[in-house]
């Protein structure tokens, strides 16, 4: 099958395009919300889509020495249209300047990014993003390796409770830490919740500044679908210092089961010494709260592979799938 490649600037243009039915819908509306710069398609014979991608390189985060550009809303057919918008992929972000591609990624880590690699033997939770497992290999293909990994794990016994817990308890309360839910207006927390974020996330791997609107923007649409009881804000003298997001695992209702398992999707700690160990204590008061509530199961959700969320993680759970996000240096 002839395949060309095409490229497009604009949703407008998106949105007339006929993708093949072997790929997952795209929202045009996307491209221009999320800034990308460009969209290459590879095309059948018949005009049809049979694998995409958005590029950035005007706004991208920063790594190391590097242009970044960033490859992401991805889907592809099959594998020889896959290395033809790759390999376009990579003509256009060198064109313009990049001497790094990174992928997939949507802009950057504030929207969805990163493959799954390993998908074990439970089914996706709520929210999780999703790819064939052929699409991580056709990256491979086209000379990209992995950047950074990353891993879910999941708690089956709530019932858990980890020793050191009391003794980080007690330094909190001597901080004048206190940890409460929160309330029922989840919305009116956003603004604190973002003040954490954008100071806590700061030395995070291939992090950028989100203003305070956007912040708000992304998470509205979720707050619906959250169990305050299941949102703690730790407060020093009233300042909020640190925050536990969860939600419960509604991709179980889709399937027919009783939803019996909640997420941990965000843990941000402000960088104050006196705070050490506060993350493992939202955590561990979580599974508390989220046991009585009735939860059987709770999923640490899309933690990046490093000694602090492993420290976290493992005294209760077990990885249940691994991730991977990709790069290729492009020649100056």
């Amino acid at each position: 099958m002839a395949i060309r490649v095409a490229l497009y600037s604009s949703a407008s243009e998106v949105d007339r395009l006929g993708h093949s039915d072997r790929l997952p819908r795209f929202n045009a509306s996307d491209f221009e919300a999320q800034r990308a710069d460009l969209y290459p398609c590879a095309l059948a014979s018949d005009g049809q889509v049979l694998a995409r991608c958005s590029l950035w390189w005007s706004e991208a985060p920063p790594y190391q020495h590097h242009h970044v550009g960033t490859i992401g809303h991805y889907a592809a057919a099959d594998d020889a249209a896959a290395a033809a918008v790759l390999s376009e992929a990579q003509t256009r972000l060198q064109a313009a300047g990049c001497t790094i591609a990174i992928g997939p990624m949507n802009g950057n880590t504030w929207r969805s990014y990163r493959f799954v690699t390993d998908a074990g033997d439970l089914p996706p939770f709520f929210l999780e993003p999703t790819n064939p497992p052929e699409w991580p290999n056709q990256f491979l293909e086209a000379g990209f390796s992995p950047l950074a990994s990353y891993f879910s794990a999941i708690n089956n016994d709530l019932s858990q409770r980890d020793a050191r817990m009391q003794e980080v308890a007690k330094r909190m309360e001597d901080a004048g830490v206190v940890i409460r839910s929160a309330g029922f207006d989840l919305h009116r927390e956003l603004p604190a919740i973002y003040a954490v974020s954008r100071i806590s996330f700061r030395q995070n791997f291939l992090y950028t500044e989100l203003p305070e609107s956007a912040f708000i923007a992304m998470y509205e649409p979720v707050l619906p679908h959250a169990r305050q009881q299941l949102v703690l804000l730790a407060e020093q003298h009233g300042q909020c210092v640190g925050y536990l997001f969860s939600i419960p695992d509604y991709a179980q209702a889709a399937r027919g089961a009783p939803v019996d398992t909640f997420i941990v999707k965000t843990v941000a700690i402000l960088p104050y010494h006196e705070l050490r160990g506060l993350g493992s204590l939202l955590v561990s008061r979580a599974q508390e709260i989220g046991q009585s509530l009735g939860f059987q199961r709770c999923i640490h959700a899309l933690m990046f592979e490093s000694n602090v969320s492993l420290n976290i993680s493992h005294h209760y759970a077990s990885v249940m799938r691994k991730y991977a996000l990709y790069s290729k240096e492009l020649r100056a």
